[in-house]
């Protein structure tokens, strides 16, 4: 490379378990691309994004393998090659670069792994999260099926129907609590959130939820005993650098209810963050072995060290942190990919839930910086020469 030549390197973005690259007219990613696009250009790095397809629900191998050929098929003569995991996607990553690991695919995994210099994972659930398992009770399947369906309705249309939101209020009222849920009626709203898509989306909608449906080994593998096995197997390679951003929602309160209006979409998406932040918060690690820096760093993020029910309404605060943590924040587990209120900016950002975080597109772009350069070992400010070393 000439010093007048931009530095050139393949960048993975890998979701999570609400699984979509993208579908339809929804990208899960579009902010996060947009954003560091811009900011390694600025950098001087030419990068090349890529959306990485893994199986939504599939087991974390079937998922690192998906991932291995999706890298393989990618420009060989590019070497260097980054990965940034949100969720599940970060376990991913760490899977596909662990050193001997063996993955159900015909590409060999050695040679893709070696060519990784930074492995980030965005909320990642390193040590596990109660959802995975909730979702595998009788609740669990319509449950997930509604708040895919309804992220993907505000994503795509900025807003969930008030029906769906009305109905949904009144089965989580305070006198009612997790006893006032039924399958049948989460799939009765799932039915009324899609009712609002065009028939072909509804269809591929539908087919998508169907295959995700029918596969969930991925869940049975994000309990906390089970992340247990799969720590002492996805060990750190050498010469890969790994970073995480951690990500922390405000419990929901009575008063948080109060701010949210009486409007019934506001109620609606609030009553089901209550929901989903009670479920996640009941995590009971093993142990928790946080190193000082990592301790510091959430301190002073949120001034104090966040306890085991502390979570971002579907991973527990604590069991994200893994490496280096580049940042620590207030946010939900979708505004820190761009999902949050922030309808008037351009692009508009459309929220995911309803928390009271206030993630806003400022804390966004400080995230994402961090992000940039740590992945590519470079000092914030711009170069023509290319990544300058840390």
């Amino acid at each position: 490379m000439t010093p007048s030549e931009p530095y050139r390197c393949h960048i993975f973005l890998v979701p999570g378990f609400f699984g979509f690259a993208d579908l339809g007219d929804v990208r899960y990613f579009a902010h996060v691309e947009r954003f560091l696009r811009d900011a390694l250009r600025a950098r001087g790095v030419e990068p090349r994004l890529h959306m990485a397809r893994v199986p939504p629900t599939g087991s974390l191998t079937r998922r690192a393998a998906a991932l291995v050929e999706e890298i393989s098929a990618a420009d060989p003569r590019i070497e260097d090659v980054h990965i940034i995991g949100h969720s599940t996607g970060g376990l991913d990553a760490r899977l596909m670069c662990a050193p001997g690991v063996e993955l159900p695919t015909d590409v060999p995994v050695e040679p893709v792994a070696a060519r990784v210099r930074s492995v980030i994972a965005v909320a990642s659930p390193h040590r596990g999260t109660p959802m995975a398992a909730w979702f595998t009770n009788r609740l669990g399947q319509p449950l997930l099926r509604l708040v895919s369906a309804a992220t993907l309705r505000v994503i795509q249309l900025g807003g969930v129907p008030r029906r769906p939101l009305v109905r949904l209020l009144r089965a989580l009222r305070p006198t009612a609590g997790l006893a006032g849920l039924d399958g049948g009626l989460l799939d009765s709203i799932y039915r009324d959130i899609l009712h609002d898509f065009g028939p072909e989306s509804r269809e591929q909608l539908s087919r998508f939820f169907s295959e995700v449906t029918a596969d969930t080994a991925l869940m049975a593998q994000l309990g906390p005993q089970a992340m247990d096995l799969f720590n002492a197997k996805a060990t750190a390679r050498d010469g890969v650098r790994y970073g995480s951003v951690v990500t922390r929602a405000r419990p929901p309160s009575m008063r948080g209810m109060v701010k949210a209006g009486l409007r019934p979409g506001m109620q609606g998406t609030y009553a089901l963050y209550q929901l989903l932040y009670r479920i996640s918060g009941a995590w009971t690690p093993a142990d928790v072995h946080d190193d000082l820096m990592q301790r510091r760093t959430l301190e002073a993020a949120y001034g104090d060290l966040p306890d085991p029910t502390a979570n971002d309404a579907i991973v527990p605060t604590r069991s994200q942190v893994y490496g280096k943590v580049l940042r620590a924040v207030w946010a939900d587990h979708l505004d820190v990919i761009g999902h949050f209120s922030g309808a008037r900016l351009e692009p508009p950002h459309h929220d995911w839930l309803h928390t009271r975080s206030h993630f806003d597109r400022s804390i966004f772009e400080a995230v994402w910086s961090d992000v940039a350069d740590y992945a590519l070992g470079v000092r914030p400010r711009r170069t023509s020469r290319g990544p300058q070393p840390m």
